[in-house]
């Protein structure tokens, strides 16, 4: 209740467009959308603040909770037909999805009739759940060595580590530019060919990048499209 009341608060009808964002680690907010956002993403849907004063808010809440699990849906399918799933991949995938609760089921309280009718018989099955939620904190973990252009073999000595991580930072080039500016800024590897690119140059942010668990680079995603 507190964090109804807390996201009722948030979506003030006189402010800007506001969109709700969830995060991995199970947080959220009410923000502005982001900008950097490329748009051949799936969009979310905008203004859920300017319809609160005008509904019900059990129905406003209902309604905002139906666009998050339509758009939620439309990411992960949108990142399954990229990285190239098979048919049994989506398959798994949207069982995955399909074995937790809606948003929408949450706020109506569906969810918890549905908990309380298979209670008998769902024993074996609550103890799944909990595995469920642990997939996308690896994901956010594998993304540290992606923010800047490591070498490829690890070396214990220390000092001439260094010196050698510097020098190959500064022979990489950007495989979309061919430069190797920008040492500063958010850079990602391809984890197909391994190359480097200047997250600008791929439509990358380093917000975008927590997502992703295994990135394939415009050309290496265009090769298997065409296979």
């Amino acid at each position: 209740p507190k964090e109804v009341d807390k996201f009722y608060q948030l979506c003030d009808p006189e402010k800007e467009n506001l969109c709700l964002y969830g995060y991995p680690n199970e947080t959220w907010e009410v923000t502005l959308p982001a900008e950097e956002v490329p748009p051949e993403i799936p969009e979310p849907a905008l203004g859920i603040n300017f319809a609160r004063d005008g509904m019900n808010e059990k129905d406003w809440l209902a309604l905002v909770a139906v666009h998050s699990d339509s758009w939620l849906l439309a990411v992960s399918f949108y990142f399954a037909a990229r990285f190239g799933f098979d048919k049994e991949a989506r398959r798994r995938l949207f069982n995955m999805i399909n074995n937790l609760p809606t948003i929408f089921e949450v706020v109506t309280g569906a969810a918890k009739k549905q908990i309380k009718e298979k209670a008998p018989n769902s024993t074996h099955k609550s103890n799944n759940k909990p595995s469920m939620k642990t997939y996308s904190k690896p994901e956010s973990q594998s993304k540290a060595p992606k923010i800047a252009a490591p070498p490829k073999d690890e070396d214990e000595s220390g000092e001439d580590y260094g010196e050698e991580e510097e020098e190959e930072r500064d022979n990489t080039l950007c495989g979309t530019c061919g430069t190797n500016d920008g040492k500063d800024e958010f850079w990602i590897c391809c984890d197909n060919c391994e190359r480097w690119y200047h997250g600008k140059c791929v439509k990358i942010t380093p917000a975008r990048a927590e997502h992703i668990k295994h990135y394939k680079c415009p050309d290496c995603s265009n090769k298997r499209a065409r296979a």
